[in-house]
């Protein structure tokens, strides 16, 4: 019998990986349809940013009682997976609580902190939800949310009690077969939760907990490699993504407008006829961003990375003064855009089609992001400031406004006003550049 499910076990596993990694090298490869960017630079500045704010939690708790059910969470997640590798461990060699018998007094104190992370992870699922749904936090009930990011926030949480519930149990069946003396169970671990379930358990045979048992530990691990598939697919890939976007983020002073290169060569060919263009130019196909792939690779990173947890947009005044914008929204809308164009891209590969550079479908980001949204922002940089993995929605912003104006001329009135000015008057007023000075005269 121990045969077949450590040969059930490898399958599952197997199977469950080779998803993982197929959906992974899909997310990856959008990513990269994006335009290059050399974020390289300064490796120590980086690693000291990746530890205080991503592993450091500390943009997490500047709102406490969110940041520190967050952490709950975020502890659970990862220093439970140590007890995930016990589990594959058991799994491929067909064992019972592999490192037992190696780490002693150091095991029995490992299980106990790992349970009490297990009902601390329970807990906070249950106070986001009741966030969610009893109290109706207003950044979580914004419209971008109706229907499925709701639900996907919802399965995130309802799935993580039930994985923790199973381990719970698990160990709770496990100390009544101890106690009963049981052949295979001798692991006297220290259970400072679990035991709270055992009355539940005590008046079953010992076969039927053995049955129990294996159940709760297969519901475990398959619950494990479900909800591996499923995060890819989520707004929860964020703890995965967190690490490198955090990583990455561009080490200039936040606010800080890139120069644009290209426009400033362009603009001097135009007027010189005798310039002549520099070693290696390549004139640009466009001006800002009108799809995905014009956008930079950080930024469609940026895009896989959001959690929704909704705090640029608490936090933005266009939002709060009930105008369209969302920084939120932005987030969402270029994931789901990408999304659309890596699925494209796929069925053209798959069809034998030839896949062009610029990916084209009759739609582009502006389908998604109305001229409504993209000028509402007022470049205040709050959305940036409060995100808590460094996302920059107002970048994206900003190259989409700098197509519309560049590309197709379509700024609103008073910018165009302002341009007119500028283009005759050498200032953003309607004054002639010889009566500018006119205000110093005293009458």
């Amino acid at each position: 019998m121990e045969v077949i499910e450590q040969v059930i076990f490898v399958f599952v596993l197997s199977i469950g990986i080779a998803i993982f990694t197929k959906r992974v090298q899909f997310i990856r490869r959008n990513i990269f349809l994006g335009r290059k960017l050399d974020l390289s630079n300064n490796p120590l500045a980086r690693w000291k940013q990746l530890a205080f704010v991503a592993l450091g939690q500390s943009k997490m708790v500047v709102r406490p009682i969110a940041g520190f059910f967050h952490v709950l969470i975020y502890a659970g997640f990862v220093l439970i997976n140590i007890e995930v590798l016990e589990i594959l461990i058991d799994g491929l060699l067909g064992s019972h609580r592999f490192f037992a018998p190696y780490l002693g007094s150091l095991y029995n104190w490992s299980i106990g902190f790992f349970e009490i992370l297990a009902a601390g992870v329970i807990l906070a699922c249950l106070v986001f939800l009741g966030r969610r749904f009893a109290t109706r936090l207003p950044r979580l009930n914004m419209p971008e949310l109706k229907g499925w990011p709701t639900v996907d926030a919802t399965i995130i949480l309802v799935v993580e009690i039930v994985l923790m519930m199973a381990l719970l149990n698990m160990n709770a069946v496990e100390q009544v077969l101890v106690n009963k003396h049981v052949p295979g169970f001798d692991a006297h671990c220290s259970f400072p939760v679990s035991q709270f379930f055992v009355g539940f358990f005590q008046g079953l045979e010992s076969h039927t907990l053995q049955l129990l048992e294996r159940l709760f530990w297969w519901s475990h691990f398959v619950g494990i490699i479900i909800f591996l598939n499923y995060v890819p697919y989520s707004k929860h890939w964020h703890i995965i993504m967190s690490f490198p976007n955090v990583y990455y983020t561009p080490l200039k002073p936040r606010g800080e407008f890139d120069n644009l290169e290209y426009i400033t060569t362009e603009v001097k060919l135009m007027m010189d006829p005798s310039a002549q263009p520099p070693e290696g130019y390549d004139p640009p196909a466009g001006f800002g961003a009108k799809d995905v792939q014009d956008l930079s690779w950080k930024n469609l990173m940026d895009a896989y990375s959001c959690t929704e947890c909704g705090r640029c947009s608490s936090v933005c005044p266009a939002t709060l003064t009930g105008k369209l914008l969302s920084p939120r929204k932005v987030m969402m809308d270029t994931r789901d855009r990408l999304e659309e164009m890596g699925e494209g891209l796929d069925r053209a590969a798959k069809s034998g089609a030839p896949l062009l550079e610029k990916y084209t479908d009759g739609k582009d980001l502006h389908s998604y992001i109305s001229s409504e949204e993209l000028w509402a922002c007022t470049t205040c940089n709050a959305c940036v400031d409060a995100c808590p993995i460094n996302i920059n929605p107002l970048d994206i912003i900003v190259q989409m406004r700098q197509y519309q104006v560049m590309e197709k001329s379509a700024a609103p009135s008073g910018l165009n006003n302002m341009f007119s000015n500028i283009e005759n008057n050498g200032a953003p007023w309607q004054f002639n550049q010889m009566d500018k000075a006119n205000w110093t005269i005293n009458e």
